[in-house]
């Protein structure tokens, strides 16, 4: 008998929420260190090497990874970093590194 890998929810409940999104394909997070635009790159098509705030370790074209930055900024660029999404996940364990900006 094949099994079913879809998670079963009682007749009438609701679906789940979604992130809350601002603006199609980022969303906003609310942490203790301020409110954060997010927002997934899959990293197909991406040439650039970027450096993880979080590790310090390179991500490499072709990884998938997010890219932040402040969600009070307008427009501007220079405070977007791009990040492992684990150690964005744990940045609130860990923090950055000693590293320059």
């Amino acid at each position: 008998m094949p099994r079913r890998n879809r998670v079963r929810r009682a007749a009438g409940s609701p679906a789940p929420a979604p992130p809350p999104l601002t603006g199609g394909w980022q969303r906003l997070e609310s942490a203790p260190d301020g409110d954060w635009l997010v927002r997934r790159v899959t990293g197909t098509g991406t040439t650039k090497l970027y450096r993880c705030p979080g590790c310090d370790q390179e991500i490499r074209p072709g990884t998938a990874h997010v890219v932040v930055w402040p969600a009070d900024e307008t427009g501007g660029i220079a405070d977007r970093r791009h990040w492992h999404e684990a150690c964005w996940t744990a940045r609130g364990r860990r923090g950055p590194t000693s590293r320059r900006w």
